[in-house]
């Protein structure tokens, strides 16, 4: 699962460039000695811009240290030693004008001899042009040495900084000015005197991170205390912020140094007890200490991820039949942004999700086969750094690591437990769906396994997780009040493995008046509401919180008094938005055939949807500002139109429908069956979400299921609620259908079922003795509508022509012949209307009204 790309190999990349200088340049340079394997080159650092210091050791007793750099792919030979040196580390400044370098000395020779001699040595050397070398340190303890990094708008600023780290629990930083002589020879200035100064003394371990240019580092006092400095290009440094851990380990004797090079003493240094990385994630706004507790022969492994950026810390223990003999050598850590993986090569691979830690079913946990690492060996000493880079020393490889996107998408297929289903269908939507085409192949998956028996819904997670991954690019702080699950409750366990869970201590800001930005100021931020939200546990915007008052949205729609609604038309205000965003209703870029319609019920809910969620956003990130939430909340709700969209595009194409399944004459094939049963699924993960649809959907669902279903479970549908009739359906059945017995069963079913609103504007589609009759009906209630207001003397009328048996039917029938003598026939563009039948009719009704007959 644990994808490795070697991106350096001092075999491929370095060696042959030595033979080659061997075979083009005369001795002196390079010798001419043919390169001897077992004095190979090894690994000694990487800098801050990715280039790789090396060292070999010549045939004749020289050492030799060289850079690579990645971009280039070129080799470039810094210094060398005539004599034959232990290089325990080294570094060189971006300008590559300047190596520091920690040599330890051979004291044999010189035992006969009374003055002392240091074990270590630390020289600041020219490389470029002139050898000038200046003794940094001459000590017992060995000494690290690390040139700062920072971006400098200005590339020619003639200055170095320089850590100095001694195993001794001392670091100082040296500030080292350059000067320009002749034009071009950059050489040191003030070499006598350097200034310097302390960073940190009496730390227990520290960690250095090249790509964020910040040094982590461990106190003991009364308990352990994690500090952070941040190193910047205009100013020295900052301690950010403390925050005590409890750490399973006892006192160290000497500093335990992390990341300031991989060359001499790392294989003692890996083997040290206090295994422990912190991980940053400038993408995810996050900080993770992760630590494996010491190890007991012949009992569980265990480990610590402490979430700083969440306030808590998880324990995991791996009982001891999980871990097959031989027990692993070692257990490392690789930072994945979203994932902190705990790699045990052939014992397990543990997926963390740094983000959403409440459930261990957001997590990915293998073993067995599925825990390998093809291209790691059993012996193989692994070095993590912060940056999601594996380095083998001994080897002298360098890899990139990452989530296998295929083994994920092949354990998701395979996956049977709904743990597993649930963490990589995750894992596979937020963290790797970074491209189109792999939406479409678990969209496809989806579609496979819609009759999976599962827990929970599949699309809803799907469209959940898609979500939730694309607004969380606008602004990380929504993923604690925006929903990333439809899962309330999970009790299941990973398998062999305990989880235990702690509450950590909030961190302290040591300078709360600094002016943070970037990383820092989103990283104070979720710290400091860390308080906030553990009070107020009910944050996440739950969107089925809005049903009651859409049923009464729906209520008021079909009233009189909807037009003159103020609040309906300010949410259709915001559904135009939405759609404008969106502009993806075009008929000539349309893959699924969604009709042009209005449906209004959609439309509102869309608005509503939006105006909720906007205020949600607005009560608990107002910090964010109107213009920046309003935009939120709108593209939130586009984007879910889109997803579903996308849902429908990626089923029609799977099955190869076309605009032939619009067509109502005609049976439905087995795709469109499966297509419709899709779209039902859709329909009820929406629909427990309370989610609108893109307008047309109804409509679509509509007409695949009248081609799909007896007429009997198509109806049973509308009455259950699966199906919703939209005037855009109802048009094209009463046009499409001709008036066979069947089909006119059919229309009579769906008129029947049809709200009074949308009634009035359909019925006179279909010519049948039912719309007539309901043509009749609004004739009558329009005439007196329209004449409601001038008073009729029922005393002065003359009622010779009529029946008087019934005079309220006399009545009507009189009072309807002076209204049509005096206006024009309203209906008349809609139907000619039978004066007899309105007699009829009317009469019919009266007297069902009194009594007299039943309906």
């Amino acid at each position: 699962m644990l994808a490795l790309k070697c991106t350096f190999d001092l075999h491929a990349d370095v060696i042959p460039h030595l033979l080659e200088l061997r075979e083009n340049t005369n001795q002196g340079t390079v010798e001419t000695a043919t390169f001897p394997h077992e004095r190979k080159a090894q690994i000694v650092n990487v800098e801050g811009n990715g280039c790789i210091l090396y060292t070999w050791k010549g045939a004749y007793g020289s050492t030799y240290v060289g850079i690579y750099d990645p971009s280039s792919r070129q080799n470039k030979i810094l210094y060398s030693f005539e004599k034959e040196v232990s290089i325990i580390s080294c570094s060189v400044n971006r300008a590559n004008t300047l190596l520091a370098v920690s040599i330890l000395q051979k004291t044999d020779h010189l035992k006969d001899h009374f003055r002392p001699v240091s074990k270590c040595l630390t020289l600041l050397i020219e490389i470029h042009p002139v050898n000038n070398t200046k003794v940094l340190k001459a000590v017992d303890k060995h000494v690290r040495v690390q040139f700062l990094y920072p971006e400098y708008e200005n590339k020619c600023i003639l200055e170095s900084h320089l850590l100095l780290i001694s195993e001794d629990r001392y670091i100082e930083q040296l500030h080292i000015s350059l000067t320009i002589e002749e034009g071009y020879r950059v050489v040191l200035q003030n070499l006598d005197c350097i200034p310097k100064d302390k960073v940190a003394e009496d730390f227990s371990w520290v960690q250095w991170d090249a790509q964020t240019q910040m040094l982590h580092l461990l106190f003991l006092k009364d308990n352990w205390i994690l500090k952070c400095y941040q190193f910047y290009p205009d100013r020295n440094f900052d301690v950010m912020f403390q925050v005590p851990l409890d750490l399973p380990v006892k006192p160290i004797s000497k500093g335990r140094l992390v990341n300031f090079g991989h060359g001499y003493c790392e294989e003692n240094e890996t083997a040290a007890t206090l295994n422990l990385r912190v991980f940053t994630s400038g993408t995810e706004r996050s900080m993770c200490v992760c630590y494996s507790h010491p190890t007991v022969p012949n009992k569980e492994e265990a480990y610590t991820v402490a979430f700083i950026h969440r306030g808590c810390s998880k324990t995991f223990t791996v009982s001891s039949e999980i871990m097959n003999s031989p027990r692993p050598s070692q257990v490392f850590f690789v930072n994945l942004d979203y994932y902190i993986a705990v790699c045990s090569p052939g014992h397990f691979i543990h997926f963390i999700n740094t983000k959403q830690t409440d459930y261990p079913c957001h997590n990915l946990y293998f073993s067995g086969q599925d825990s390998e690492i093809c291209s790691l060996s059993s012996k193989s000493i692994i070095v993590s750094t912060p940056d999601a880079t594996l380095i083998d020393v001994q080897m002298g490889k360098i890899w990139k690591a990452s989530l296998s996107h295929s083994a994920l998408l092949e354990f998701l297929h395979r996956s049977k437990f709904d743990s597993h289903k649930l963490g990589a269908l995750h894992c596979a939507v937020v963290y790797l769906a970074r491209e189109e085409n792999l939406d479409v192949e678990i969209i496809n998956w989806l579609t496979e396994k819609w009759t999976s028996n599962t827990n929970f819904n599949l699309y809803q997670e799907f469209i959940l997780a898609s979500l939730y991954r694309k607004i969380r690019s606008d602004s990380f702080s929504l993923d604690k009040i925006l929903p990333y699950t439809s899962v309330s409750v999970w009790e299941e366990e990973i398998p062999g493995v305990k989880c235990s869970s702690d509450l950590l201590p909030q961190p302290t800001f040591l300078d709360r008046t600094r002016n943070l930005k970037g990383f820092w100021e989103e990283f104070r931020y979720n710290v400091e509401v860390l308080n906030y939200f553990d009070a107020a546990p009910n944050l996440r915007y739950n969107n089925s919180l809005i049903r009651e008052e859409w049923n009464n949205l729906l209520a008021e729609m079909s009233s009189e008094e909807s037009k003159s609604s103020s609040h309906l038309r300010h949410f259709l205000e915001n559904t135009k938005k939405v759609l404008s965003i969106l502009d993806t209703w075009r008929l000539d870029t349309r893959v699924v055939p969604l009709f042009q319609e209005e449906d209004n019920q959609q439309r509102v809910l869309i608005g509503l949807i939006v105006d909720k969620l906007r205020d949600h956003l607005n009560r608990h990130f107002s910090r964010l500002g109107k213009k920046k939430i309003d935009m939120l909340a709108l593209n939130y709700v586009a984007e879910l139109l889109a997803l579903i969209k996308q849902i429908l595009e990626t089923v029609w194409v799977k099955y190869e429908l076309d605009s032939q399944a619009l067509c109502l004459k005609h049976q439905g094939n087995s795709a469109e069956w499966a297509v419709f049963h899709i779209m039902c699924q859709i329909l009820e993960a929406g629909k427990d979400l309370c989610l609108p649809f893109p307008p047309g959907f109804h409509s679509l669902h509509a007409v695949l299921g009248v081609r799909c279903l007896p007429i009997h479970t198509f109806l049973l549908y509308i009455d259950h609620g699966v199906l919703q009739l939209t005037e855009t359906f109802v048009t094209l059945l009463m046009k499409d259908l001709d008036n066979t017995q069947k089909n006119e069963q059919l229309k009579f079913s769906v008129m029947s079922r049809l709200s009074e609103t949308m009634s009035q504007k359909l019925y006179h589609l279909w010519d049948h003795p039912i719309t007539s009759a309901f043509i009749a009906q609004n004739y009558v209630k329009t005439l007196f509508a329209n004449h409601g207001s001038k008073e009729c003397s029922f005393i002065n009328e003359d009622y010779s022509n009529f029946h008087l048996g019934f005079l309220p039917l006399a009545y009507l029938a009189q009072k309807l012949s002076a209204m049509e003598n005096m206006a024009v026939n309203p209906f008349e563009e809609q139907e000619n209307v039978d004066a007899k039948f309105v007699e009829e009719f009317a009469l019919k009704n009266t007297s069902i009204e009194l009594g007299f007959e039943k309906k």
